[in-house]
């Protein structure tokens, strides 16, 4: 990842990058996705480190989460699945969508322990966006609004959790007002402040996750 990283930094394409480090080491399929998701410049990594922000009581802070790209890295590190800490601190799976998103085991304890985690913290409002274009996206967003109900959390288009589904949440949370939840590396170097909550929820409330630390410095690239 360190090499990966290094050629980022000198502005090397992303896709001839990668097959040079992957060639160079053999990688499987599997290991250069491991690596391309958890690699960035050191460009990324100073924007990204310096907008990052904490996650805080605020009365009139709203936040914007990536939906899929939240509950999908909650549901890997309950499942057993291999979670991927990048050089940016960033946790990732390694699971993708492809289109249509289905319900698995860990789908109703992930989303419950991401509400359960965030009342704490007495958010007024949180948008959380859906792609519209995957399958089932409107099943998991009537499951999200029972699980809200169940809590007694507030769920509408002002107050409480507002659960959306948008063409391209990408574009949505780019333009976000707040700070907002990914670990997309494209939504993180297009937006403005952003919270780490993948990582909290997992370290606070799945402290056995199978997790890899990929967090090597290029300068160790000889």
């Amino acid at each position: 990842m360190a090499e990966y990283s290094w050629l980022l930094t000198h502005e090397y394409a992303e896709v001839s990058a990668l097959k040079l480090v992957g060639d160079r080491h053999s990688l499987t399929a599997r290991q250069r996705v491991a690596v391309m998701r958890s690699a960035c410049s050191d460009q990324a990594l100073t924007r990204r480190r310096e907008t990052l922000v904490p996650l805080v009581r605020s009365p009139d802070q709203p936040i914007g989460v990536d939906g899929y790209n939240l509950l999908i890295t909650v549901e890997s590190a309950l499942s057993g699945g291999l979670i991927l800490i990048g050089r940016d601190e960033c946790y990732r799976d390694l699971a993708s969508i492809h289109g249509t998103y289905r319900k698995v085991e860990e789908t109703v304890p992930a989303v419950e322990l991401i509400v359960d985690y965030l009342a704490a913290f007495e958010i007024p409002r949180l948008d959380w966006y859906l792609d519209r274009p995957v399958s089932n996206s409107g099943r998991l967003k009537a499951l999200m609004a029972d699980i809200l109900e169940q809590r007694g959390v507030p769920a509408s288009a002002d107050t409480g959790w507002n659960i959306e589904l948008v063409p391209d949440p990408d574009a949505v949370l780019g333009a976000y007002s707040g700070p907002i939840v990914t670990s997309d590396s494209v939504v993180l170097d297009r937006g403005g402040r952003w919270i780490n909550l993948a990582a909290q929820i997992i370290d606070r409330r799945a402290p056995r996750a199978w997790k890899i630390d990929l967090r090597v410095q290029p300068d160790r690239v000889r």
